[in-house]
């Protein structure tokens, strides 16, 4: 390692520790020496200047706090003695230029996907199950135990031996031996299940929200079909549900099969209607074959959750090579998580492509703002125990970093909670900062793949889309190899560079996207699903 900091951005007066500093050290940055005051962990900041209280905070090149104590050149920053500060956006003030990167030895590849009818392609084949209404998360959880079981390789209840004589063909009732021998049924579909908390009680917003983000999983290109469950008295109408996915897609032609349970009668008619009609759909589902599709149907969800130091100096500025790479093939990359592109709104507003754009991403930043003010919050608290631990210790420094996922293209669309990814190229979304929560919505957006870089691990996975983890670090890599993926740390060693190891992650896409290789969080089964309660959540 030729340094033992990195000066991320040539305007700024903080640098990041590489590996542990001690007292008495005496580092190099470009020509000038600095002697280290306060013992440092890797990650944190020191400072290259002398600052006084009220001195502003400068990294990646924009403000990222303010010192509320005297911090000597070379001396850490800490909550103790820095607070957020951040630029406002209030218009956009200058178009930025952006360079393309050379794409040449992408433009003509391809990968193998599942080609919907209107001409999304997807990366996984799914049949979906899910409810309008928490109500019904308890014959979801049947439904889950019959259909995984039987469909998968495990053993019997009344309903499996239902499915298992439809299985085999036999029309009759008769029940056959528990002890068959078990073995896979399908093997070009995968049944999925969502349970969730909503659909009813709260306010009725929360509702619509809901059935727009379902809708948008039912329309995403890696869904063939689904089974929704309906009790009949919610807030969540199935006429709401259908109007929510009309919205998206006037013409959907893929099967979506609706139950109203209190239409039906009892569980037990209504559970063999479900498992009857599901299984000819997704026997029919399984029909369908991978075949080529350009890059450019690969919509990306871009997240980052248990973000370290290293997150902004590494994994995050190569998947924004990896993003801006995609947005020059004409795919859709997605950047989300609002209260984490705090600090930045400026850059970003000059990235938009019209002034329109601009100003919906203003307005909705502020208004989303101004939400959690009101709750007591703000996003000035979004830094958890473990950023602040590993050296994000404001939101506009958390902020600054996670915002290199977006890389440098022009953002095409500025997108609300619960709208659904048309144009070509960077797309913003408003979603909370929380890992799943966004994870969640860009998937509801229609990401059919999602890339997600961390510093500390998170576990997080999504029911259709596959989650490709890149840590930041090669610690984690070596601690975590269950869930990682892609290990970015030979960029903060120095020995690959942000376009190599974005390269690599693109590369890996396409693999994941084609189904040669299997994400860590879905070889875990990791199915996590969290819709937004508007203005509850950070």
């Amino acid at each position: 390692m030729e340094s033992k900091i990195i000066k991320v951005h040539p305007e700024d007066n903080v640098a990041v520790a590489l590996i542990n500093l001690w007292e008495g050290d005496i580092l190099k940055l470009g020509g000038e020496e600095i002697k280290v005051v306060t013992d440092t962990s890797a990650k944190h900041k020191i400072s290259l200047v002398d600052l006084g209280i009220g001195d502003k905070i400068f990294m990646y090149g924009v403000l990222v706090g303010k010192a509320t104590k005297p911090i000597q050149k070379g001396g850490v920053l800490t909550v103790d003695n820095v607070k957020h500060e951040s630029n406002q956006a209030y218009k956009k003030t200058e178009v930025t230029p952006w360079q393309a990167p050379d794409i040449s030895r992408w433009k003509d590849r391809t990968f193998n996907g599942y080609h919907r009818p209107d001409g999304q392609v997807g990366t996984k084949n799914v049949w979906l199950f899910f409810p309008l209404v928490f109500c019904e998360n308890r014959n979801i959880e049947l439904l889950k135990d019959v259909f995984e079981k039987e469909l998968s390789s495990h053993k019997s209840s009344r309903q499996r031996l239902l499915l298992r004589n439809l299985i085999s063909g036999n029309t009759d009732a008769a029940v056959m031996e528990a002890d068959v021998e078990e073995k896979e049924v399908f093997d070009n579909i995968e049944v999925k299940f969502i349970t969730h908390q909503g659909g009813c009680g709260g306010i009725r917003q929360d509702s619509a929200s809901l059935a727009r983000l379902l809708a948008g999983y039912v329309n995403n290109p890696n869904v063939a079909g689904a089974t929704v469950l309906s009790l009949g008295c919610q807030n969540l109408q199935i006429d709401i549900f259908k109007s929510a996915l009309k919205r998206i897609n006037s013409d959907i032609q893929k099967p979506v099969l609706l139950y109203e349970q209190q239409q039906i009668g009892t569980v037990e008619d209504m559970m063999n209607a479900i498992i009857k009609d599901s299984f000819n759909g997704i026997k029919e589902a399984n029909r369908i074959e991978r075949k080529p599709a350009p890059l450019s149907k690969i919509k990306l969800g871009l997240e980052c959750g248990g973000s370290d130091g290293f997150s902004g100096i590494s994994a995050n500025p190569a998947l924004g090579y990896a993003s801006d790479l995609l947005s020059a093939l004409k795919g859709s990359p997605i950047l989300s998580e609002f209260p984490e592109l705090c600090g930045i709104e400026q850059e970003l507003v000059n990235r938009c492509v019209d002034d329109e754009k601009a100003q919906r991403f203003i307005e909705l930043t502020r208004a989303y703002e101004k939400a959690a003010i009101a709750s007591g919050s703000g996003f000035d608290m979004n830094p958890s125990p473990g950023n602040i631990k590993d050296g994000l210790i404001t939101d506009a420094m958390k902020s600054a970093g996670a915002a290199k996922k977006g890389g440098t293209s022009p953002i095409e669309d500025v997108l609300d909670y619960g709208d659904y990814v048309t144009k070509p190229g960077l797309n913003l979304l408003c979603t909370p900062g929380n890992d799943v929560e966004s994870t969640t919505a860009m998937v509801g957006a229609g990401a059919n793949v999602v890339v997600f870089t961390t510093g500390l691990g998170t576990p997080t996975g999504n029911p259709i889309a596959p989650v490709i983890k890149v840590s930041s670090n090669s610690t984690l890599a070596r601690s975590m190899p269950d869930i990682i993926d892609i290990d970015a740390g030979p960029v903060v060693r120095g020995e690959k560079s942000i376009e190599e190891m974005g390269a690599e992650i693109l590369e890996f896409i396409v693999k994941v996207a084609s189904g040669e290789v299997e994400s860590k969080a879905d070889a875990l089964n990791q199915d996590d699903f969290i819709p937004w309660k508007r203005g509850v959540s950070l």
